[in-house]
């Protein structure tokens, strides 16, 4: 018993130190990730039309991608061959040409909107997180599907140009659209109807967009209408790597 004291007693003090340290440390550690919000989930009634436009456009763009494909081979089977005559290959460039406006190949120009995202300047308040103080992916998509909704044409994200198959994601704090990495301000560039302004801000989706990202969080928009907007052409590849188109069955052989 002696020695069992006498060990207490020769105990060095940092000892008991560091095991307070550690334990209000655990403490703390357990209280932040209690508090830490989830982010805000932009599922309003519009989400199901929203996911039926995305799907109808991308579905466009690949038959659009694949006719330009077929088009392009037809030119060069009518030259090369020789056997065309100038008529017919003035008209299948000129189908050409409609495919390739119609999937965001050509730059065009016309009445339109701006738009320009920028992180919230308001200060981050206790419990909450700072990522949903900034302009996310998530905010740009949803920009960009209300656009599609409200009658746009053509889109843009700081010169970027938006098609089927574009991605806007989230990479260390910027947002990687076609291949590209975008840094804030994230501008929006939209060519459609004289009433675009008009049919997006009287969109719910897009009334539920500020009231979650602007008003609770301080997100900036801003809106410009001028005389005329200008949409570059999408810089990417539209060859695909691995569709082909479906053959079709044999009478009486179709699917179930």
């Amino acid at each position: 018993m002696t020695a069992l004291r006498s060990r207490f007693r020769t105990s060095p003090p940092w000892s008991l130190t560091l095991g307070v340290a550690l334990l209000v440390l655990g403490f703390l550690v357990a209280a932040q990730l209690r508090s830490e919000p989830p982010r805000v989930r932009y599922t309003t009634q519009e989400r199901g039309p929203l996911l039926e436009t995305a799907a109808q456009l991308e579905a466009s763009q690949a038959q659009l991608k694949q006719r330009i494909l077929e088009l392009d081979g037809q030119i060069r089977v009518i030259q090369q061959s020789g056997e065309g005559s100038a008529g017919a290959i003035r008209d299948l460039n000129a189908q050409l040409e409609e495919a390739r406006v119609a999937a965001g190949l050509v730059p065009l120009e016309g009445p339109g909107l701006m738009l320009q995202l920028e992180d919230s300047e308001a200060p981050v308040l206790p419990g909450e997180s700072l990522a949903d103080y900034v302009v996310s992916g998530q905010d740009i998509r949803t920009i960009v599907e209300e656009l599609w909704l409200a009658g746009a044409d053509a889109i843009a994200i700081n010169s970027e140009r938006v098609v089927a198959n574009s991605a806007i994601l989230d990479i260390g704090g910027l947002l990687l659209v076609n291949q590209a990495y975008l840094a804030p301000p994230y501008r929006i560039t939209a060519i459609g109807p004289d009433d675009l302004f008009d049919v997006l801000s009287d969109s719910a989706g897009f009334v539920d967009f500020v009231r979650a990202r602007v008003d609770a969080y301080g997100i900036r928009v801003s809106f410009a209408e001028p005389g005329t907007v200008a949409v570059p052409a999408y810089a990417g590849s539209v060859a695909l790597r691995y569709g082909r188109p479906a053959t079709p069955a044999a009478p009486g052989q179709g699917g179930g």
